[in-house]
């Protein structure tokens, strides 16, 4: 496998570059990340959709389950073609789901925290976490705009991070084939 790797360092670093270029988008401009993720989930959820559907009718003889299959694939592709045609609700379903999420575990962080606090020390940082969790909750819900823009500038931190260090690796694949080959 590291030879592999060595003699394609360049699609490593070709990686690296594309995700630096894609986090720097979604980071100078979140909107237009946030609309091309939401069109890429459509497009995936209409294809997987179809796919599993084709695959159940195909297969449906001695399968008890297939008209499971084709319910799931009917509905990725239903999700699909809504995200198409209301890529915002799409947007806001997705930031009401994280909002509830971190709603609840803060609220179980506080509640854990007051039950914990006779029998640990520092139960404060899990009421922080709590806080913070709730607080976070209610700001996506109060401002679901700016809870998606912070959603598309996390992932370009990611992409931007991760690029950097699949650029690094690929260099550092290159310098290791030649080292090993020359000896």
């Amino acid at each position: 496998m590291v030879e592999m790797l060595t003699r394609n360092w360049g699609w490593v670093v070709l990686r690296g570059v594309v995700a630096i270029l894609f986090g720097l988008l979604a980071l100078f401009r979140p909107g237009l990340t946030l609309a091309v993720l939401v069109l890429w989930f459509g497009a995936y959820a209409l294809v997987d959709g179809a796919f599993l559907a084709v695959s159940a009718i195909a297969n449906r003889k001695g399968e008890t389950r297939w008209g499971t299959l084709l319910a799931g694939g009917l509905l990725g592709m239903a999700a699909g073609v809504i995200t198409f045609l209301m890529p915002a609700l799409t947007v806001f379903a997705l930031l009401a789901l994280v909002a509830a999420w971190a709603i609840v575990l803060g609220v179980a962080e506080l509640v854990a925290a007051v039950r914990l606090r006779k029998e640990i020390t520092g139960e404060w940082m899990f009421i922080v976490a709590g806080l913070l969790a709730v607080g976070f909750g209610v700001v996506v819900f109060a401002a679901p705009i700016t809870g998606a823009l912070a959603v598309a500038l996390w992932v370009g931190v990611y992409a931007l991070v991760s690029g950097v260090t699949l650029v690094a690796l690929g260099f550092r694949l290159r310098s290791w084939g030649r080292m090993h080959h020359a000896v």
